[in-house]
């Protein structure tokens, strides 16, 4: 065997191996998450709640309880996460949102959430139903992810 020959077999070998690795990973980071997701679920609250303002921040900028930020990993602080302030009672609260529900999330209008600590996974509207989601066209990785995630939970709800 001539040398290029060598090196295409050895890069395919390594290749197949990481795709074999990424693919475990993947699976028991799914089987982690539905096993969070069932605990958020168990623990979830219906609360009535003022939207006041929502926003992309990072994790140092959102406002969270020093607690909060200092659990999470230091890979992750500089991600944007979306972030809510609410009026919930009588006091203001920042919580972090599902980001899926982000966009439905109407502000300046009182809605009903479901809670689960300081994480928001449901929105209905309390008055005049729900806000109109955005009908243009997202573009980009994120958008075709969120896409792709939705069309597989409802082949899996099937």
């Amino acid at each position: 065997m001539n040398t290029p020959m060598i090196v295409l077999l050895v890069i395919l070998v390594v290749m197949i191996a990481a795709f074999v690795a990424l693919y475990f990973m993947g699976k028991k980071a799914q089987a982690r998450q539905d096993e969070q997701r069932a605990q958020m679920d168990a623990v979830a609250q219906q609360v009535s709640m003022l939207i006041i303002d929502k926003k992309k921040l990072k994790m140092k900028e959102s406002g969270l309880p020093e607690a909060v930020i200092s659990s999470v990993p230091w890979y992750q602080k500089g991600v944007k996460v979306p972030v809510v302030k609410a009026k919930v009672g009588p006091q203001m609260m920042t919580l972090i949102c599902d980001a899926e529900i982000f966009d439905e999330i109407p502000v300046k209008k009182e809605v009903k959430a479901t809670v689960s600590g300081l994480y928001i996974t449901k929105v209905k509207g309390l008055r005049g139903g729900n806000a109109k989601v955005d009908t243009k066209k997202k573009k980009g990785l994120r958008a075709w992810a969120l896409n792709k995630r939705k069309e597989l939970e409802a082949e899996k709800n099937k």
